[in-house]
């Protein structure tokens, strides 16, 4: 499978789909799945002639399970690897969820020269949890409750989250995909539970303020306002104002997986942002 080895020795697994002289799109995926959750995305833009890159996080996925480096500086490491590896320039990095932290926090720290724009969707930043700073934010007690389920029983907990809130199936009137709640499942068992455990800290005690405010590409924050997992008063409408310049686009109605679940309206709106 394709990878390459970061400097402390874990492999990443990635996907290199399309004309190598076309504008790359990197994709970095939410928690606690894989690049395969981008395959609305990577087949769209595959056929309009992109180059789309998406590779598994660290201890996701088809990389390495390693014990450590569950952090963000390490996940923006690791995706500055695989960039530098595959020599990617003039990109388009996509970001959802813990992936658009992950898309900030490399474009900020890695991404001088290579980034072309930015899109962050149903993202975590400016910061998930409550503090003083960030009164809207949630309780810890929260991701201790989700970092218990997953200690508990993490195949139960990893079928309860897209039955329910992760795409609004536990909605009045929702469509529900038996099929997308079982490929969730699949994605999420592939990878490690140390890495899922520490990653809960990742996504919801990382303050993104300062990456926001450091962004010099144009970026597009995404995000639907029925986000039962990241909320959206406390997430979007506060990145889009601190970084310069940005677009807020918000989706009444639409849920956390809204690239699964309403792919065709995400996908002509990613594709008018990139070509615009």
């Amino acid at each position: 499978m394709p990878s390459i080895t970061t400097r402390d020795g874990v492999e990443i697994f990635f996907k290199d789909w399309g004309p190598k002289d076309s504008q790359p799109i990197v994709f970095h995926h939410g928690w606690p799945l894989s690049a395969d959750d981008w395959d609305a995305q990577l087949l769209f833009f595959l056929a309009k002639g992109y180059r789309v890159v998406a590779h598994d996080r660290r201890g996701h996925g088809r990389s390495t399970q390693v014990g450590d480096g569950h952090d963000m500086d390490h996940y923006a490491a690791d995706a500055a690897a695989m960039v530098e590896h595959l020599d990617l320039k003039n990109a388009v990095h996509v970001g959802h969820s813990t992936g658009g932290g992950e898309a900030l926090h490399y474009t900020v720290r890695h991404g001088k020269g290579r980034v072309a724009k930015l899109v962050l969707i149903g993202a975590v930043p400016p910061l998930m949890l409550k503090t003083d700073a960030n009164p809207g934010g949630l309780p810890i007690e929260v991701f201790d409750s989700f970092r218990k389920a997953l200690a508990d029983n993490r195949a139960q907990f990893f079928l309860d989250v897209p039955t329910g809130p992760f795409y609004g199936f536990n909605r009045s009137g929702a469509k529900i995909s038996q099929g997308i709640i079982e490929n969730w499942w699949r994605q999420g068992m592939m990878g490690g539970a140390k890495a899922h455990y520490d990653g809960i800290k990742a996504f919801s005690e990382t303050d993104f303020t300062e990456d926001l405010k450091a962004v010099e590409v144009p970026t597009l924050v995404m995000h639907g306002d029925d986000d039962q997992i990241v909320p959206f008063a406390d997430s979007a409408p506060l990145s889009a104002k601190l970084v310069k310049g940005a677009t807020l686009k918000v989706y009444p109605g639409f849920p956390h997986g809204m690239c699964t679940t309403h792919a065709d309206t995400i996908n002509a709106d990613l594709l008018a942002f990139i070509q615009g």
